[in-house]
């Protein structure tokens, strides 16, 4: 059996990037550049019709980043049973991957929403504009929290994704291995 691990943290690594790119990409661009359409009731068609085409890429991505990530996380289980800090490293990766699952799916839900209420006025993707019917403000407002919750989300992921990495030198995995039996013997004395 190999020790590399190539296929399922590119896996990983890129649908994570993707999720991540996307989002905030998303958040800037799709969303943004809706507010400079010049028909107020079309920007709204126009940002829900951006998001559309990049919902089924960005459900690719997660689940190439799901599968990465529970591949790795098998092939890493004696590193996270055994070396300290690994297992609280990896519960905060899997509780912020669950957020982001979570608002990802919320924002989906008030994306339909928003591409139900069709053409009605308002100043850009997640702005509603004075006239906006008050459901569709509220969605849109909800939203707009959402779309930068989610690159926040995902960005911390990728900051955990570097901790594990940095975790995973020769040096690191010792210290970690040779110091929690230690720790436990303290404590039990």
């Amino acid at each position: 059996m190999s020790d590399r691990n190539t296929t399922i943290r590119t896996m990983h690594d890129l649908g994570l990037a993707a999720w991540f790119g996307g989002s905030l990409a998303g958040a800037v661009a799709v969303n943004g550049a809706a507010a400079d359409v010049p028909d107020p009731k079309q920007r709204l068609i126009v940002a829900n019709a951006g998001w559309a085409r990049w919902a089924p890429v960005n459900a690719a991505a997660i689940g190439a980043h799901l599968l990465g990530g529970a591949g790795l996380l098998r092939a890493n289980r004696d590193r996270v049973a055994g070396q300290r800090g690994v297992a609280a490293m990896t519960a905060a990766k899997l509780t912020l991957t669950g957020a982001a699952l979570a608002i990802t799916a919320y924002s989906g839900a008030l994306g339909r929403k928003l591409r139900a209420a069709g053409g009605v006025v308002v100043e850009g993707g997640t702005d509603p504009a004075p006239s906006t019917p008050d459901e569709v403000a509220r969605v849109q407002q909800q939203l707009g929290l959402c779309q930068w919750l989610i690159p926040a989300l995902t960005g911390g992921i990728s900051v955990l994704t570097a901790l594990a990495g940095e975790q995973q030198r020769p040096a690191q995995q010792f210290v970690g291995i040779v110091t929690r039996p230690v720790k436990w013997l303290r404590s039990a004395g």
